[in-house]
């Protein structure tokens, strides 16, 4: 790979004190929160089991051309909707010759490179299906069985580490909507989807519960569609939606947004404020994912009113030795790719639980999945706080004027994380002052010569003096 990405050297000497060595993880998933989890395992002197169902990693961004129970699916058009610098790895950036917005390809390439980087795949066992797993209260061990060519195994092991995600179980709850077993034509989940050839010459219906996804299948859709309603169901989550062709397709009249149905009908649909029929052959249902396990045991983690009770998004609250967590169910308004911490008494986690049980009804409405939404950056400031991972601006300014400069009026890019505390690399403070020119370098095709500039200095002086105020009235 050309450019800055692949080259870099972090530190990967385990940290851990002596009496975790031998420490056995089990780690279920080897999407991006399961290789990272088997990369800070082996970091930290654990070693570390990554089981994984299928034969190959990537996990939500491994494109298969077909459908397999237990694991996510996305259809082959799918980008990115976060920015390559958001996105990376806190000590693994991206080469400066990939796009901004990433393809499914090339981000599954990038978790390749990133796997063979750190030596992951021969901590991994591929074609291996975690059944079931039992906890020791005891102990704070597991017995965790797995399968493999139809053969069934057990190991115990002192941790857990749940890495599998919750885009495996689609949601489709069919009595939200009236009528539909009147509808005589094709529905689906979005799931199912993979190419808008299914819709050639039809009227289509995408129901979308305000994601990404669900409008890019109607934006799809509208290319070889007849016609393509798209309707924001009524008890919709108002969270941003990125897609720049969407805009101009509702201008040109190729999409019309529609409130909700008010009933099913043989081959048509009756909307809100609405009185005549709209004809229509294939229903795309975009409502979402169900919270799910591969494992059945409720005592594992619990799930009441699609709500798991997860101290910090990770950790179970009801276990005697925390010796389980679940990486990847939280879904920031943001990018998160995945020290040493004492976690507070059982009392305190739980009470802060249910405590965000009651504000995020209040901040995000009733939705399949507003228990799992936070706020990325206030998120990654709590969780690096812990760790003492979290950049202190006074001391960069000490330091290093121009690195502090960059962190406090640039962009909350991963690596700022590796700039303090544990984890560092040598890379990290590079990766952040050159955080904005590796965003643009895809673009810069085409730089006429002479086109150097006084600007980028004049901006440097002015932030210097806004970074100083903001410090001045910060203290005061």
């Amino acid at each position: 790979m050309g450019g800055r990405g692949w080259e870099v050297k972090p530190r990967l000497q385990p940290r851990s004190p002596a009496e975790t060595a031998g420490t056995r993880v089990a780690v279920v998933g080897a999407g991006v929160s399961g290789l990272t989890a088997t990369k800070c395992c082996l970091e930290e002197g654990l070693k570390p089991s990554c089981f994984k169902q299928s034969r190959d990693i990537g996990g939500l961004w491994r494109y298969t051309g077909h459908i397999e129970a237990g694991r996510p699916s996305l259809y082959p058009s799918v980008i990115s909707n976060t920015s390559k610098e958001m996105s990376a790895f806190s000590d693994f950036p991206y080469p400066e010759d990939f796009p901004v917005l990433l393809p499914n390809a090339r981000l599954l390439d990038y978790l390749r490179h990133y796997a063979e980087r750190f030596g992951l795949r021969e901590h991994t066992r591929f074609g291996t299906t975690v059944v079931s797993l039992q906890n020791f209260a005891t102990t704070g061990q597991w017995d965790v069985v797995t399968e493999a060519d139809g053969k069934q195994t057990s190991h115990i092991f002192d941790a857990v580490m749940v890495c599998s995600g919750n885009f495996s179980e689609p949601s489709l709850p069919l009595h939200c909507f009236p009528s539909i077993e009147k509808f005589q034509g094709q529905y689906f989940h979005s799931r199912q989807y993979e190419h808008p050839d299914v819709f050639q010459g039809k009227r289509v219906l995408v129901v979308v519960v305000m994601g990404n996804s669900g409008v890019g299948i109607a934006v799809e859709a509208s290319c070889v569609a007849t016609k393509s309603p798209s309707t924001l169901h009524c008890c919709l989550v108002c969270k941003p939606v990125l897609n720049d062709d969407l805009p101009s397709y509702i201008l040109t009249g190729r999409i019309t947004i529609k409130l909700g149905m008010k009933e099913f009908k043989d081959n048509s649909v009756v909307f809100h404020n609405c009185p005549e029929e709209e004809p229509i052959n294939i229903i795309v249902f975009c409502t979402g994912y169900n919270i799910s396990f591969l494992f059945p045991e409720e005592a594992v983690v619990k799930v009441e009113n699609k709500h798991a009770s997860l101290y910090k998004y990770v950790f179970p609250t009801h276990l005697q030795r925390p010796t389980l967590v679940i990486l990847g169910l939280v879904k920031p308004f943001g990018a998160i790719m995945p020290g040493l911490c004492r976690l507070p008494p059982q009392s305190v986690m739980e009470k802060e639980v249910n405590e965000k049980k009651k504000n995020q009804v209040r901040w995000f409405g009733l939705s399949f999945d507003e228990v799992l939404k936070t706020d990325c950056l206030v998120y990654m400031d709590k969780l690096a706080s812990f760790i003492g991972a979290k950049p202190s601006l006074l001391g960069l300014l000490c330091r290093d004027p121009r690195l502090a400069l960059s962190v406090c009026f640039g962009p909350c890019t991963p690596y700022q994380y590796r700039l303090g505390g544990p984890g560092g690399w040598e890379g990290e403070r590079q990766a952040t002052l050159i955080q904005w020119d590796q965003t643009l370098k895809p673009t810069r095709t085409r730089v006429p010569a002479g086109s150097s500039s006084p600007c980028p200095s004049l901006l440097t002086a002015t932030g210097f003096l806004l970074l100083l105020a903001a410090l001045v009235f910060g203290f005061q």
